[in-house]
């Protein structure tokens, strides 16, 4: 006879229908005690004496619910995770199963699947990986199979920790997080993508891949930001050399780049605050954490294998992403500024580096010699120490300012593209019209000087003058 086994509830009407019967007890004492009727203690006892202890046991009990995912799905949602959709966090895998493969499962299904498993979702808290680490350490000792034990390490070394949250700005546009993540993000490629999040609503503002984190990946960024939004108020960035350059020995202008980017946010009248505690910034962190999770599997499905083709998928993605995740944007709330004109952005976002003109009355920059050019495209000569600024604009147009007056530069080819001797007779060029930005430009010598010496950076070593500092640092490199 097959063995009955009740739960405490099922076990307690079974006591209590069996004293009742056996002593002919009060049923009205009965229906209290089990909070129910009096005439469904009648169907108890009907039940009790024609089956016995074996009545109070479930029906259910044992059987296959109709709605139950078969254990074909379950073995197909484990494999299309680790060879198609790794990577993705149990919501966003939640949703490519219902898009892509008409699987329709919630996001507490895959959870407790996967936790039986030993994976946790990539934006597992910190809790459910102490308490599942926990549970692999426990497996860990009673299995004897030495496969499986590397398995059940690897599960548990692969357990990280995460960042705590912080509280949000009151404005859009008051602190914009900036950060830069390195990543096998496509194609099995590390790249950088720098990123920029509003800290009021959570929304992704600029975004941008480079093979580097560098000053021209930020640019990018505040590139977007200032034409799609307009000004901010502040950046909030960590202390990297884009933004907190240490001074070492002599650095050249052009490799300084913390001055750069804050002559270019000084010029729009943003603030830049940097910290070394990444838990300080933690909106952007955890939107890195995010991304990871969801932008290589969308990179991958969509056949992304450059630069090029990952910063055209962006664009897209960001608005997809902002409207599917970010806070709505009070508008009306809003403290960004007025959107820059092209033309501003244009020269303000610029790389601007100190050389001297040479003997030639040439300048040497980037390894190639330039000749200043007026708007006429006729040269300009000038004595030889004559100091200039040379300025490369957002779009690689270059440009010097001598004196105030900007010019345009000429590349000196290395060879004559026809001989004066050997070429067949032709007449003069004529000198190409150049564009000569306004004398509203953002490079004046005198306020960038004045901004270059106030870092604290480049403060000038005792003995030695602003000009010997100048002359030491990047006149002939």
């Amino acid at each position: 006879m097959r063995k009955v086994v009740l739960t405490m509830t099922e076990q307690q009407k079974y006591k209590t229908i069996k004293k009742l019967v056996e002593t002919n007890g009060n049923k009205n004492r009965a229906a209290i005690e089990l909070g129910c009727s009096r005439r469904h203690v009648n169907r108890l006892v009907k039940g009790y004496k024609e089956q016995g202890k074996a009545f109070f046991s479930h029906g259910n009990r044992g059987r296959k619910p109709v709605n139950a995912i078969s254990e074909e799905v379950k073995d197909k949602i484990l494999t299309l995770y680790d060879n198609k959709y790794h990577g993705a966090n149990f919501t966003h895998y939640a949703e490519m199963l219902r898009e892509s493969e008409g699987i329709v499962v919630s996001k507490s299904f895959l959870r407790e699947l996967f936790l039986k498993e030993g994976i946790p979702s990539p934006m597992a808290m910190r809790k459910t990986r102490r308490r599942l680490r926990e549970e692999l350490e426990r497996a860990k000792e009673k299995v004897k199979s030495k496969g499986e034990q590397d398995h059940l390490q690897e599960l548990i070394v692969g357990l990280g920790e995460n960042h705590p949250r912080r509280p949000r700005c009151a404005h859009f546009g008051e602190m914009i997080q900036m950060d830069a993540s390195v990543y096998t993000w496509f194609a099995d490629v590390k790249a950088y993508l720098h990123l920029a999040v509003d800290d009021s609503t959570g929304s992704i503002v600029g975004a941008y891949f480079a093979p580097e984190e560098t000053l021209a990946g930020y640019y990018n960024v505040l590139y977007k930001i200032l034409v799609t939004h307009g000004i901010p108020y502040l950046f909030y960035t960590d202390r990297r050399t884009v933004f907190e350059y240490r001074r070492k020995g002599a650095p050249l202008l052009e490799k300084d780049t913390f001055t750069q980017f804050s002559y270019a946010c000084k010029q729009l009248g943003i603030e830049i605050k940097t910290t070394s505690i990444p838990e300080a910034k933690g909106r952007v962190e955890r939107m890195f954490r995010t991304l990871k999770s969801r932008l290589p599997v969308l990179l991958r499905l969509a056949g992304v294998t450059t630069l090029e083709q990952a910063n055209e998928f962006l664009d897209p993605y960001v608005k997809e992403y902002n409207d599917q995740f970010a806070l709505p944007i009070n508008h009306s709330k809003s403290v960004f500024e007025k959107q820059p004109d092209a033309e501003k952005i244009n020269l303000t976002l610029a790389v601007i580096t100190k050389r001297k003109i040479d003997g030639g009355h040439s300048i040497k920059f980037k390894n190639k010699y330039f000749l200043p050019v007026k708007d006429n495209g006729s040269h300009v000569y000038y004595r030889k120490g004559t100091v200039a600024l040379v300025v490369e604009a957002f779009d690689g147009n270059l440009y010097t300012v001598i004196n105030d007056i900007v010019l345009a530069l000429e590349e000196i080819p290395m060879h004559e593209m026809v001989s004066r001797n050997f070429g067949l007779p032709t007449s003069a060029p004529i000198p190409k019209k150049r564009y000569i930005p306004p004398m509203t430009h953002p490079w004046k010598a005198k306020e960038f000087n004045k901004h270059v010496k106030g870092q604290r950076h480049r403060r000038i070593p005792d003995g030695m003058t602003y000009e010997d500092l100048w002359y030491t640092t990047a006149i002939y490199t």
